[in-house]
């Protein structure tokens, strides 16, 4: 996953604690999910369909004239934000570049706590059911953690985009790269790091580089669970997020609005 050899030995050193904190976080899912018989994803940040935007979300006067779309960041507690505030998230983060740059789109999270691909596909209706323009997808770090198969990761992929593309034809994907830990050995890392590129190229969506790239095993850009970004690191990953959204946005705000 990581190429230097003083990473790979932070992520080995990090197993024991990374496998406890799956299991934490996928308890922290039950709760998220028994917080609304709807499945509204209270605790994530994800407003519901009658919430109002938050002020990150707010238009600048630049795009004050101009419909927003929306951008739905899907994922893991690597997108909830887990251990740090609300608008602390990367994808709140990403809130903040959109609107500096003047582009008429707004950002709801719906990341989600110890959730594995299997988990996204128990609530894709729920997601199709709010309006977006593009969806960001990061799944499968869980996946990794718990050393499920990189085959049931990947159909679980396949059958996600198949129903999210059925259900939106017009909507932009992004697929985001992710990573296992080399305790699972090599063979398992290849075959999982093999799995995205070769959906992104199936199913026709843009597949965006590792989420953790630059974080990942490194100490000081992480929270004491050595898996989840501290606030130094999250900056990161939403730099590493934008640098391949920012395109899709721009090229998205020449066409008319909706």
């Amino acid at each position: 996953m990581i190429g230097n050899r003083v990473a790979g030995r932070r992520l080995r050193i990090g197993a024991a604690i990374l496998i406890a904190a799956t299991s934490a976080c996928a308890g922290e899912h039950k709760s998220n999910e028994s917080n609304d018989a709807n499945g509204s994803l209270v605790s994530a940040g994800t407003p519901k369909s009658n919430a109002a935007p938050s002020p990150s979300a707010r238009p600048t006067p630049g795009t004050l004239a101009t419909a927003r779309r929306t951008v739905l960041f899907v994922g893991t507690s690597l997108t909830a934000g887990l251990g740090l505030e609300p608008d602390s998230a990367y994808p709140m983060l990403i809130q903040r570049k959109i609107d500096s740059a003047g582009l008429p789109f707004e950002v709801t999270n719906a990341g989600v706590s110890g959730e594995t691909s299997s988990g996204l596909l128990d609530r894709l209706d729920w997601l199709l059911r709010g309006k977006f323009d593009v969806m960001v997808l990061e799944t499968g770090a869980n996946d990794g953690l718990r050393g499920l198969p990189p085959a049931t990761l990947r159909a679980n992929l396949e059958r996600a985009l198949d129903r999210i593309k059925a259900a939106r034809p017009d909507v932009r994907i992004l697929l985001v790269q992710m990573e296992a830990l080399p305790n699972l050995g090599a063979k398992y890392a290849a075959e999982f790091h093999a799995v995205y590129p070769a959906v992104a190229k199936e199913k026709g969506v843009t597949l965006m580089p590792f989420l953790l790239a630059g974080v990942a095993g490194d100490r000081a850009l992480n929270q004491a669970d050595g898996v989840h970004p501290n606030y130094r690191g999250e900056r990161i990953v939403a730099a590493n997020v934008w640098a391949s959204l920012e395109p899709v946005l721009a090229s998205l705000a020449q066409t008319q609005a909706p």
